[in-house]
């Protein structure tokens, strides 16, 4: 049972962003830092990437752990409701899949930032991971997720 009222829980779903969140401003400010430059939520791309990195040839999402299903300790899925849950989930799972296929097949290289790499007990320094990100932009590598860890659910 729901401790909140369907006003209180529609309330509290309302106020959680899909763009602008605290790990993805982070992550710009330390990009930014370090001298990258790049576009925010470019609609005309598959999945509306939070940066695209257009000299790169490069997209960056930043992914929060439970809307997305990382298996990390950040994702616990609901008591109340889990088929609803493991549905939506799953479609996100999809549809990230899809997006990243879809860009991939457009020549983009494609990055994954979980939000446990910036908050949470295994999070990394905001500078550290933009370096790390930076190294990738400059490099060759096609696709990676930071961090790179297996579904554990």
């Amino acid at each position: 049972m729901d401790v909140l009222t369907p006003q209180q829980r529609s309330y509290n779903m309302s106020r959680i962003r899909a763009k602008n969140t605290k790990p993805e401003l982070l992550l710009r400010k330390a990009l930014h830092a370090r001298g990258f430059r790049y576009r925010l939520h470019r609609k005309e791309l598959p999945g509306t990437p939070d940066l695209v990195f257009a000299r790169f040839k490069a997209i960056v999402f930043v992914h929060g752990c439970f809307w997305h299903g990382h298996g990390c300790h950040l994702f616990v899925l609901p008591e109340q409701n889990r088929a609803f849950w493991r549905k939506k989930i799953s479609l996100n799972e999809d549809r990230d899949k899809r997006a990243e296929m879809e860009l991939r097949n457009r020549g983009w290289r494609v990055l994954t930032v979980w939000e446990c790499a910036l908050r949470g007990r295994h999070r990394k320094v905001a500078d550290d991971l933009a370096a790390e990100i930076g190294r990738w932009l400059e490099g060759e590598r096609l696709v990676i997720s930071i961090p790179n860890r297996s579904k554990a659910q």
